[in-house]
């Protein structure tokens, strides 16, 4: 299993990235799937995820502003983030998790300019 996470960059705040994991060897529908984000000298918290009956659930400080969807003929789900701040800065991971089982994606940088 592999996942594949892309889209980070620099951006100034206020804008926008759209982030997209993408799975081979897993299908995300059959799995909670969310995004996860690690700030510099902090630890990895939990950002956005699809819940076992479809629904989500979001980080208190990134609702309104971000929004987890899944693609599942494309087998991918993405992060859209709008209205940026500088302490969205952090190196984001998709996750997934099967049974026991949990996966994570190889992560990627975003960062927020003030």
């Amino acid at each position: 299993v592999q996942l594949q996470a892309s889209g980070g960059g620099l951006v100034q705040a206020g804008g926008s990235l759209r982030l997209s994991c993408a799975a081979s060897g897993l299908i995300f529908s059959d799995t909670i799937v969310g995004w996860y984000r690690q700030a510099p000298g902090t630890q990895r918290d939990f950002v956005a995820t699809f819940n076992g009956d479809g629904t989500t659930t979001y980080r208190y400080s990134v609702k309104g502003r971000f929004t987890i969807s899944r693609d599942d003929a494309k087998n991918t789900v993405d992060l859209q983030m709008i209205s940026l701040k500088p302490e969205d800065t952090a190196v984001y991971y998709c996750r997934a998790r099967q049974g026991q089982r949990i996966y994570w994606g190889q992560g990627t940088l975003v960062t927020v300019s003030s």
